[in-house]
């Protein structure tokens, strides 16, 4: 669900000067002596594959039950090729493999299978009653794109929903709340060209669906022809992002896109920070809704708050740009900022106006942070600037601490990033084995709520000594040992940030992209690799082959978009020059394009 290989180099110099000062709290009130709990490991496993992986963000895997869902690779290839882009592994790399969400509780796992005729399934969310929505194929080849369908599902009981469409081949479903209420996106019949601004798959409009009670409702949009809702709290309330024009702009290449709140059957405009673009991330029950809107000119995009009315700029760490990731029921906030000078990032607290920079874990320059509990623990990943070296961390109580030194050594299971906690301090992320196979994993606190976990170690110690104790190996950009072929954006690709929307980012195993410095030299008028390409290439995968799809335009810090056009990129023929070139969004990236094969 994200961009292909997005890697970090360095934040490009894009942006003018700060345009609203924050109230900071750098390093705030770090105490790296605070006692920690160890934690009991537990590797998801998968069901037959090679990997399983959590969707990182607009997701939860993780109830308070202690239950954990994850998409897993079963030991079976899919025959469908190109697969839905709603399956990109992560960074937009397809695994070739089956998956099937794997459902673990106490111990047992348990494949929730997929629909009838279909091969696929994955998972976006978990409630407190064990429900589960996602997307699965159906068996059908969507014959306007060429790809398999994928439309929302719920698996509930024991059975499997098909949850329909407003009349058209494609939707997904984002969010159940313990209602039942199960939000997302659906297509209609009629053709369109911007589904994929709000993130959504197929050729025909995608609007923001709610489906309750067996029906499906059409939310409609905030005045153009597409939206898409991401969330749903318990009173019923609905976050999500609409077009609200067709009238693509020049700063963007799509129509101007605003977050919405969408309550008792009206949709609220949340406005902007001054940009056509914006979007949201997390609403809590009380109605707040957080994520990221461009400033004017849509070269630079800051965290925002919307609370009853009011948007709040949350300003930076510093540099020029942030994003929030999630907000509990207290109000508080978490994600990523630019430090001053825009060449690294670093995960975000913020409440009451205050915004704290967490820092950094295993010496790492880099972080992010994926979501924060009811207590306001934090849990993120720390990383160097080639997207190298992750560490999952734990922040909480002012100290933040690398989560591989509070799980028993030895483990072959290296954590990468923690992306959920429930309110019994359960942990569910992404780590890596050895071999550079990814694993989904939970992290079960040795505390008083859990006595009596096997192996578990019941001592306290606190960051420094951990680190002494066990320190954490580096895992320097491994390779996936499953065949990838390289796929466009999924439902999650507004979330652009140097690691893969779906799981953190690694080497494609051609050859490594050339510096951001670098130029590119090429027969199509010699543009530079530090500049964004005037029109869009095609999409370069395994053996140096086209993928079928095309790197259009990007700008500012927008997701670029990567439309399948099998007619101007023929999947499978050969790249006249394969080169590692921007990405044109922000944070930059590198993505590998055929610069002599233009397509739009």
């Amino acid at each position: 669900m994200k961009s292909k290989i997005l890697r970090f180099t360095t934040l490009l110099s894009l942006f003018a000067t700060l345009a609203i000062p924050v109230q900071l709290a750098a390093q705030h009130k770090q105490d790296h002596h605070h006692m920690h709990h160890h934690y009991q490991l537990v590797d998801l496993g998968t069901l037959g594959g090679p990997q399983s992986i959590i969707f990182e963000q607009a997701t939860r895997p993780l109830n308070n039950q202690g239950t954990v869902v994850s998409c897993a690779d079963t030991s079976n290839l899919d025959p469908n090729n190109p697969q839905n882009p709603y399956f990109g592994y992560p960074d937009s790399i397809v695994d070739l493999y089956i998956q099937h969400i794997s459902q673990w509780r106490d111990g047992v796992q348990t494949d929730l299978g997929a629909l009838p005729g279909g091969t696929s399934s994955c998972t976006q969310w978990i409630n407190e009653r064990g429900e589960v929505v996602g997307g699965a194929t159906n068996g059908v080849i969507d014959a306007l794109t060429g790809y398999p369908e994928v439309v929302a599902t719920l698996w509930k009981d024991g059975t499997i929903y098909d949850l329909g469409t407003l009349g058209g081949n494609e939707s997904a479903a984002y969010t159940i709340n313990d209602r039942g209420r199960v939000v997302g996106w659906a297509s209609n019949t009629i053709p369109d060209p911007f589904a994929f601004a709000v993130f959504a798959e197929g050729a025909t409009q995608a609007h923001a669906a709610l489906w309750r009670n067996g029906m499906i409702q059409d939310l409609g949009t905030l005045g153009g022809p597409d939206s898409a809702a991401y969330f749903v709290n318990e009173r019923g309330q609905i976050a999500g992002q609409s077009l609200t024009n067709s009238i693509p702009n020049a700063t963007t290449g799509f129509p101007t896109q605003d977050p919405f709140l969408w309550e008792k059957g009206r949709m609220t405009d949340l406005g902007s920070l001054g940009g056509t673009n914006g979007y949201s991330n997390s609403i809590n029950n009380r109605g707040q809704v957080v994520g990221q809107s461009d400033l004017a000119g849509d070269q630079i995009a800051h965290a925002f708050l919307w609370d009853r009315g009011v948007l709040e700029d949350l300003g930076t760490l510093g540099g020029q740009y942030s994003s929030a990731y999630w907000i509990n029921d207290a109000g508080e906030v978490t994600g990523y900022s630019a430090l001053p000078g825009d060449q690294v990032f670093h995960p975000f607290f913020w409440k009451n106006g205050v915004m704290s920079d967490l820092g950094t874990v295993g010496g790492q320059p880099s972080g992010y942070a994926i979501g924060i509990s009811s207590a306001g623990q934090v849990v993120g990943a720390s990383y160097d600037c080639n997207l190298s070296g992750y560490h999952a961390f734990l922040w909480e109580n002012g100290s933040i601490v690398d989560l591989n030194n509070l799980i028993p050594p030895g483990s072959d299971l290296y954590l990468g990033q923690a992306i959920s906690m429930n309110d019994r301090g359960e942990i569910a992320g992404e780590g890596l084995l050895s071999n550079g196979d990814r694993r989904a994993y939970l992290l079960i606190p040795c505390d008083e709520n859990h006595p009596g976990v096997e192996g578990c170690d019941y001592t306290l110690v606190d960051a420094v000594a951990a680190a002494r104790e066990n320190p954490a190996s580096v895992v320097q950009r491994p390779t996936t040992t499953a065949p990838n072929t390289a796929v466009p954006n999924g439902p999650g690709r507004r979330m652009l940030r140097p690691f893969g929307r779906r799981g953190m980012s690694f080497n494609s195993g051609r050859t490594e992209p050339p510096e951001s410095n670098s130029t590119i030299e090429d027969d199509v008028g010699g543009w530079q690799a530090n500049r964004r390409p005037p029109v869009g290439y095609c999409d370069v995968g395994s053996n140096d082959t086209l993928t079928g799809y095309c790197h259009t335009k990007g700008s500012g810090n927008h997701s670029c978009g990567l439309p399948y056009r099998p007619t101007s990129c023929p999947p499978g023929q050969r790249a006249k020059k394969p080169e590692w070139v921007e990405s044109g969004c922000l944070p930059p990236g590198m993505y590998e394009a055929d610069v002599l094969t233009t397509c739009q």
